[in-house]
This record gives C-alpha cells, sequence and structure tokens, in this order.
C-alpha cells in the first residue's frame, strides 16, 4: 500500500512538473571563467581617464612632493633597492632590468622601455599596465601630479 501511494505522489510531482515546463531539460548555467588579465603592448599609452602627457607641463618642485608617496617603496639614488627598485636613470630603462632587484615575472618579461608616456600611463594604474607586478600601489589618478612626478624622475635635483 505504501509502495502505491509513493507511486501515486510521484506520478502526480512529474505531471505537475511536466504541465509547469516546456518540456525541455534544463542545463546548468554556464560559469563565466575570469580570464587572466594582459598587459598592454609597449606602445600602447593609453590612460583610463584618456589623457594625455602632452597636454600637461610637469613641475619637477611639485613632484618631488609628490614623490614622497613613492619614496617609502623607491629610491632616487643609484643602486639603492628598497621594496622597489632605484628609479634613478629610469626614463630610457628597459623595465625590469635594475640590477639586484628580483622582480615579478610579469615585470621582467613586459618588453617595454620606460618612456615618459609610458610612465605617465603605468603610474595611473599599475596593474593595468603589468597585471601580476610586485607593485601594490593603486595609482595616481590625477594626470597633472603624473606629470609633476615624472618632471622629478626626469630631473630629481
Amino acid at each position: 500500500m505504501l509502495k502505491v501511494k509513493a507511486i501515486a505522489v510521484l506520478g502526480i510531482s512529474a505531471a505537475i512538473v511536466a504541465a509547469c515546463s516546456d518540456g525541455s531539460v534544463s542545463q546548468p548555467e554556464q560559469v563565466a571563467v575570469a580570464e587572466k588579465p594582459t598587459a598592454l603592448a609597449a606602445t600602447d599609452v593609453t590612460t583610463v581617464d584618456g589623457t594625455m602627457l602632452k597636454n600637461f607641463v610637469g613641475n619637477a618642485v611639485n613632484g618631488k612632493a609628490v614623490f614622497a608617496q613613492c619614496s617609502s617603496c623607491h629610491a632616487m639614488d643609484a643602486g639603492v633597492n628598497k621594496i622597489g627598485p632605484s628609479l634613478n636613470g629610469v626614463i630610457g630603462r628597459m623595465s625590469g632590468t635594475v640590477p639586484g632587484f628580483s622582480y615579478s615575472a610579469a615585470n621582467a618579461n613586459s618588453g617595454f622601455v620606460w618612456t615618459k608616456d609610458k610612465l605617465f600611463q603605468h603610474l595611473e594604474k599599475p596593474q593595468r599596465v603589468i597585471p601580476g607586478t610586485k607593485m601594490m600601489y593603486a595609482g595616481l589618478p590625477d594626470a597633472q601630479k603624473r606629470a609633476d612626478v615624472i618632471a622629478y624622475l626626469e630631473a630629481p635635483n
């Protein structure tokens, strides 16, 4: 008797499900797999905010003041590496090549030269330019301050 009731309930349940559906069997939803972001091309100097370095005049004195936040990780003295590599002579240098500094594979293999335009882009959002870099700095959204830092890096004295 119990078997008959169970079969009847099962049959009624199946009828209700069939009546409420279009008869198709639903498939599990596809879960998007997060892709690892790729580094920007060496020639790509676009910024998130759309600004370009050529539209700003950098002020080295102001840049030195802004660089104070960078100095906890970077030194301007040649051969002095801290948490980050020395930034002495960074403009015109191949990324990931300061002797004695242990770079992330992402930085060491980025394959670009630190031009002023690339620095302007990088300072805005470092992880965008070199995904996987060890540099945990979120970025400097103020374009004028980025231009000022670059002026200081170019002429630190």
